[in-house]
């Protein structure tokens, strides 16, 4: 059995299980400050019982090799926080820590989408957009825990602003991106005296979020499909240019192409087609992720798992 730290902005939760028995237990709490959260992940994690191993996942930056959170934008006041240190000291058992898009990718690698492949490739897709890879058997995590930041890669010159950088596969791919580009093509409507399905007026703009334009496009509404079809599009481009890379064989992606699969796909494949190199294409299966809402879990989880395999093969 593991123990797993699922460490939001805004919720934690502890989890204990395995892939034999799946969560067997859960405590979720809200993410405050920092000496409230911890005392609260130290007693839970004492509560649910002792494991072989707690994994960690937990936004970054971050360093996973000493363990330390570093300085997450959405947990403000968590500077340099050797957390791994903290629960080895108390409870005595293995830790590991790991940014949320490689824990997601282990999830799904050992439990969903990407389970009995070599070569994955996880993309996030969601508020954000990032990418957790497996390459031959294993987590790459870089020199620093940066590999994966395909979000911040540049695809056009112009677009909605992702990672700082406008024009981003995370300006085009994520939530935040979907929701800029809904607004932009609104705004464009309403200025030559027309409206949309998802923005009727001026005061509607800044309701627009990515959901309510994917309701939108699956009822057939012209300019919401034209979101998606640009935001398809670069999806395609992007995944062309990691398929060219890292040839894997699985590109698992999770969130809203879970949802939205039915109005994203053709287009999505229609540009790797045209995009991607023709024996790396033919060999790489894009499918969604499996693990869904329980994924946080199951990442935390997995992180343990790995890194209690790995601690045991060096013994």
């Amino acid at each position: 059995m593991f123990i797993g730290i699922d460490i939001g902005g805004t919720k934690c939760a502890v989890v204990k299980g395995d892939s034999v028995c799946g969560v067997v237990d859960k405590i979720k709490f809200d993410t405050t400050d920092l000496e409230d959260t911890l005392k609260n992940i130290f007693d839970a994690t004492a509560k649910i019982g002792m494991a072989d191993a707690i994994g960690i996942s937990c936004g970054g930056p971050l360093d996973s090799k000493k363990g330390i959170i570093m300085s997450p934008p959405n947990l403000p006041g968590w500077d340099n926080v050797p957390i791994c240190n903290m629960l080895r000291e108390r409870f005595g058992i293995p830790v590991a820590l790991q940014n949320d898009a490689n824990a997601c990718a282990l999830a799904e690698w050992k439990y969903g989408a990407g389970k009995g492949s070599e070569n994955m490739i996880f993309l996030t897709f969601g508020t954000g957009l990032g990418a957790g890879l497996i390459l031959n058997g294993r987590l790459y995590s870089g020199t620093n825990d940066m590999a994966g930041e395909v979000g911040h890669i540049r695809l056009s010159g112009f677009g909605p602003v992702g990672y700082g950088k406008s024009g981003s596969f995370e300006g085009f791919c994520s939530g935040g991106g979907i929701a800029r580009l809904g607004k932009m093509i609104a705004e464009e409507k309403l200025q030559r005296g027309e409206t949309t399905a998802f923005c009727s007026t001026y005061d509607e703009l800044d309701k627009i979020n990515a959901k309510l334009i994917a309701e939108c496009a699956k009822q057939g509404d012209e300019a919401a499909l034209e979101v998606y079809n640009i935001c398809a599009e670069k999806l395609g481009a992007g995944i062309s240019v990691l398929i060219d890379i890292l040839n894997p064989e699985c590109v698992v992606i999770g969130s809203i192409f879970q949802r939205s699969e039915e109005i994203l796909r053709k287009r999505m494949e229609t540009v790797i087609d045209k995009e991607a190199l023709l024996y790396s294409k033919k060999v790489c299966r894009i499918v969604p992720a499996k693990l869904g809402d329980s994924i946080g879990d199951w990442a935390a989880i997995a992180v343990a798992e790995t890194f209690y395999k790995e601690v045991i093969e060096n013994e």
